[in-house]
């Protein structure tokens, strides 16, 4: 996937062997970790990301859903889940996020 951030493509050029072991860290445990399914895992990323407010990491986990097959209803649902644990502000940035897909 191409990066959807110019920083993270700077940091990438600026500190490849870091960027590198992150990678790395990163497939360990989302491909490794567990059992849990490709579509799941992404999805529990757009909930974690939405739920902590980063929107950068949102936006690039909900494209990394999508291309595990995450239909927009399953996405939607994620999101709703945020409303009652983390309050409707933060479902309303993680949802205008989520609605301005290209």
């Amino acid at each position: 996937m191409e990066d959807l951030h110019a920083v993270f493509s700077q940091f990438k050029e600026r500190f490849p062997e870091i960027q590198r072991k992150e990678a790395e860290l990163g497939a360990a445990i989302h491909e490794r970790g567990g059992p849990l399914p490709e579509k799941v895992r992404w999805l529990l990323k757009v909930a974690i990301s939405a739920a902590t407010r980063h929107g950068r990491a949102l936006e690039t986990h909900l494209a990394k859903a999508r291309e595990a097959g995450a239909s927009e209803d399953e996405i939607l649902h994620v999101l709703l889940l945020l409303i009652p644990t983390c309050g409707f502000p933060t479902f309303m940035e993680a949802y205008d996020v989520a609605s301005q897909r290209g």
